[in-house]
């Protein structure tokens, strides 16, 4: 018998650029990584497709999304819960 292990899944914090299609929006996430000759800190940044069932987010927003099944092409996260509105 194997024991089996539940995957982690990734969870990320994001900003949400893009809330133009129907329950989707697209969330930039900010990382910061080291050079490796230089070492200084650098920002990257990274867009996700993300599901979002009640069209409740908007321009602006903070939010928390967390790996999923594909839903679609491009969509493989989903909004967990929205950390801060837009002013």
């Amino acid at each position: 018998m194997e024991t089996m292990q539940k995957s982690k899944k990734k969870e990320l914090k994001g900003l949400i650029i893009s809330d133009k299609m129907d329950k989707s929006v697209v969330v930039q996430v900010e990382r910061f990584i080291q050079h490796n000759v230089y070492k200084k800190y650098i920002r990257q940044y990274k867009k996700y497709h993300a599901h979002d069932e009640k069209n409740a987010c908007r321009i602006g927003d903070e939010v928390q999304i967390i790996e999923t099944r594909p839903l679609s092409k491009l969509k493989r996260f989903r909004v967990t819960k929205i950390i801060k509105k837009a002013v």
